[in-house]
């Protein structure tokens, strides 16, 4: 299941504390980006900062701002955070942003497993070295 982030311009001025508390990995596909501002596709490509010669050009305070890419082919992403900061000075938009946390992949419950396993074994030292 993708996260699912909901943008509503309906809402009162939102706050920056859920937007700092997401992960770091919850972005935005153009797609995503598209159904929060209420904008078209090519809308959304005509906001982003992007440029035929640079593949990251420098940040531009007049437009949507993807994240960094390592190659062209790469699809733009956009941080929540920096759709937020579009929305509302650029477009005039409140939005409220929010991110569902994706399905835990096998990757992740590995990932548990091993962190799970290193705090039993300090643990142990801690209370060997007591």
């Amino acid at each position: 299941m993708e996260d699912t982030p909901v943008l509503s311009e309906f809402e009162a001025a939102p706050t920056l504390a859920g937007v700092d508390e997401l992960p770091p990995d919850a972005y935005l596909t153009v797609d995503d980006v598209q159904k929060q501002i209420k904008r078209s596709r090519a809308s959304v490509y005509r906001y982003a900062n992007t440029h035929p010669d640079i593949l990251n050009p420098p940040f531009d305070a007049d437009k949507l701002n993807p994240e960094v890419r390592r190659d062209r082919d790469d699809p733009l992403l956009f941080h929540p955070r920096e759709v937020r900061r579009f929305a509302q000075d650029i477009l005039g938009l409140n939005p409220t942003i929010t991110v569902q946390p994706s399905e835990e992949t096998t990757t992740q419950e590995i990932l548990k497993a091993i962190l799970s396993e290193l705090r039993a074994i300090r643990q142990q030292l801690e209370a060997q070295s007591d």
